[in-house]
């Protein structure tokens, strides 16, 4: 019984684990890295991609539909692979519609490289998979349900639980051993313990093993109340400058949020909505429609919404964008919010609107999700002021915003709390995050009394039962001494926790007289910290 980290390890995308038995070979997602401008196309297509034949892979057990977790699965058909792809009923139908769209840039990204290949006497580019190779994934895909033990082999079951992520998204329990003398427990990505469009992640109290992810593993999220305020104000200062607004949005889970948002956002403030909202992306709105079909599937909030009849999806003056052309024309308007793809910035309509809006001061960019190193999204995040688009330099002139608090990952509280639910001891293996986050949140696992590793790519560990006291030596333990910084944090979170209290407990009754000068001391002690260099 062996797992060997094949993606997301020391990194946030292309998670890939391949766990294997005597007699049964599974992989637990097959993602696409994203933001490494030139790995996907340079590798070859035929073969060699992949680190094993994929022809001798059982099964594919998937978490959720992100291009970072299922994105390489037509390849991996592609190369032989002909068992099963597991995944919930609306992952299933996400993947159909990502799928193809990812053909479809793939095509054109090679088109593109080819040309340039031409003139410089270098062969052509073929992509990865095209939809022919779709077509064939597509029919490999069979919906599970949540919570219902299937028996893949002898001595191999698994359980999808919610994870609380996106729409259709899963945490795998998996038991190995004819007595299911091992349990594994595949976190995938998981969402904030508190959720604004799903269910939140359920909860599962016993492991062997539990591989987490670690995206914001080292930080912590506004809540939803402040996220909400502080992307309103971002909003009302645009238009009221009659400015223009651009959100890269992911097509599943982002975008729909956003117009959930900016739904609300209407509703608080109805002189807003006289503004055009373009959703400028043909696969969101599909994948929008997905949404819609799934109600059961959606927090207690958005259900409540739709049985009074209203659609959380469709903030009044929105208008669907079909095709380039009316995509293009929306650069002629000066006042607007527009949704587009890519996410990240790496692709897809939201290209040409940074293009053609970077330059004026009047824009305001407003980031909601991760973005990976080296895609344009980063860029803009890391305050880069002249930036090469689509084979012309930029000077970014525009005011650019980063809201966290939309994520769909859960922060390093949420994680914490998640974690601190398992009873048995588990050794955590911690995965899906840039070093500093996983490292981070390895620390604050071993400061709960719990066992931690940061894997690296390629590495693998042995996970029988009498194995799981030890670690391999080539995955040393985290060092879990805290840092100063996490020290002061934890401070500071408690200081505010006691300043709540005090607050309201005061505000009900008569002030002490020795409490003030206190209360000034303390005050002027913070002040003092703030202004330390």
């Amino acid at each position: 019984m062996n797992l060997k980290f094949l993606g997301a390890a020391g990194e946030v995308t292309g998670s890939c684990y391949l766990l294997e038995t005597d007699d049964y070979r599974v992989l637990v997602d097959c993602g696409i890295h994203q933001g490494k401008d030139d790995e996907d196309l340079s590798k070859s297509s035929k073969g060699g991609y992949f680190p094993f034949n994929p022809a001798n892979i059982d099964a594919v057990l998937l978490t959720h539909a992100h291009m970072d977790h299922s994105g390489l699965i037509p390849l991996l058909s592609k190369q032989g692979f002909k068992g099963p792809v597991f995944a919930t009923s609306a992952t299933v139908e996400f993947c159909d519609v990502l799928w193809r769209d990812s053909a479809h840039l793939m095509r054109e990204e090679a088109e593109w490289r080819t040309r340039k290949n031409i003139r410089k006497g270098l062969p052509p580019v073929e992509p990865l998979y095209d939809d022919d190779d779709v077509d064939r994934a597509v029919r490999l895909l069979r919906p599970v349900s949540y919570d219902e033990v299937m028996h893949l082999d002898a001595g191999f079951q698994v359980r999808f639980r919610d994870a609380g992520h996106i729409l259709g998204s899963a945490m795998i329990e998996v038991w190995l051993g004819p007595s299911r003398d091992v349990k594994l427990v595949f976190s995938g990505d998981l969402g904030p313990m508190k959720t604004v469009m799903e269910k939140s992640p359920s909860i599962i109290e016993d492991a062997d093993f539990v591989v987490i992810e670690s995206t914001y593993g080292d930080r912590l999220h506004k809540d939803n109340e402040s996220t909400r305020e502080e992307f309103r104000a971002i909003i009302s200062e645009a238009l009221s400058a009659r400015g223009k607004v651009l959100i890269p949005t992911f097509v599943v889970d982002r975008a729909q949020r956003v117009l959930y948002e900016l739904n609300l956002f209407q509703r608080a403030y109805p002189q807003a909505n006289s503004v055009p909202i373009f959703f400028d992306s043909p696969m969101g709105m599909r994948a929008t429609d997905i949404y819609r079909a799934h109600p059961e599937m959606l927090s207690q909030e958005l259900q409540a919404m739709i049985r009074g009849g209203d659609d959380p999806f469709s903030p009044r003056n929105l208008r669907h964008v079909a095709s380039v052309d009316d995509s293009r024309s929306i650069n002629q308007m000066s006042h607007a919010v527009v949704m587009a793809g890519s996410g990240m910035c790496t692709g897809g309509r939201i290209v040409h609107h940074l293009k053609n809006n970077l330059w004026q001061p009047s824009c305001h960019v407003i980031i909601v999700g991760y973005q990976a190193k080296g895609t344009l999204g980063r860029r803009l995040v890391e305050g880069e002021k002249v930036l090469k688009i689509a084979g012309e330099e930029v000077s970014v002139q525009a005011k650019i915003h980063t809201v966290n608090g939309f994520s769909a990952h859960g922060d390093k509280r949420d994680l914490l709390t998640w974690a601190g639910h398992f009873e048995s001891g588990p050794l955590f293996i911690v995965t899906h995050g840039e070093p500093k986050s996983s490292e981070a949140l390895a620390r604050s696992l071993g400061e709960m009394g719990y066992r931690a590793i940061v894997p690296r790519r390629g590495e693998e560990i042995n996970l029988r039962k009498a194995d799981v006291e030890v670690v391999p030596e080539v995955m040393p333990l985290v060092p879990f001494q805290r840092s100063r910084r996490d020290e002061v944090l934890e401070a500071l979170a408690e200081i505010a926790s006691l300043s709540v209290g005090l607050r309201d407990k005061l505000s009900e009754g008569e002030v002490p007289k020795d409490a003030i000068p206190l209360i000034e001391s303390s005050r002027t002690l913070l002040k003092t910290v703030e202004r330390m260099r």
